[in-house]
């Protein structure tokens, strides 16, 4: 799976498709919480849209995701990590997480999933470990060092 995934990446008129792609990602998950604005998502995304900061996921050269990942204080943030629905649970949101661990040595890394996500799980299985949480999202953290 690896060696099929590229990583380009990302310009200012990719918001569109990067808003689309998070939407669809993220509404069975929000439907759940009776949270899906999709208004609300692209100001969210818009917020956080940082072009530097992001690359897309590419498997055999078409888009199928994104992330954003930039140093914060002592650690670094993962701020987005979306594939399309049709690509999750095959192995590729693995892979990239793989690679982004193994940017991340350095320092801890953390992230924020959406309560009733499928995404704790899989922030769980990659080392990451619950710090905190709020009314929506929960907190996770995973310490500096090498992918278990």
């Amino acid at each position: 799976m690896d060696a099929a995934l590229s990583f380009e990446l990302v310009q200012d008129c990719d918001f569109d498709a990067m808003a689309d792609l998070r939407a669809l990602a993220m509404r069975p998950s929000l439907e759940r919480l009776d949270h899906y604005d999709p208004q609300r998502s692209r100001r969210r995304l818009r917020a956080g849209f940082v072009p530097e900061r992001m690359r897309w996921i590419c498997l055999d050269g078409g888009r199928i995701g994104f992330y954003s990942l930039f140093r914060e204080d002592a650690a670094w943030r993962l701020d987005h990590l979306y594939l399309h629905p049709c690509m999750q649970g095959r192995g590729v949101g693995s892979a990239v997480m793989r690679r982004l661990c193994a940017q991340t040595q350095d320092a801890p890394m953390r992230v924020t999933a959406l309560r009733e996500s499928e995404s704790n799980a899989f922030y769980q299985r990659h080392g990451f470990v619950r710090n905190g949480e709020s009314q929506w999202d929960i907190e996770y953290e995973r310490p500096a060092g090498p992918a278990a």
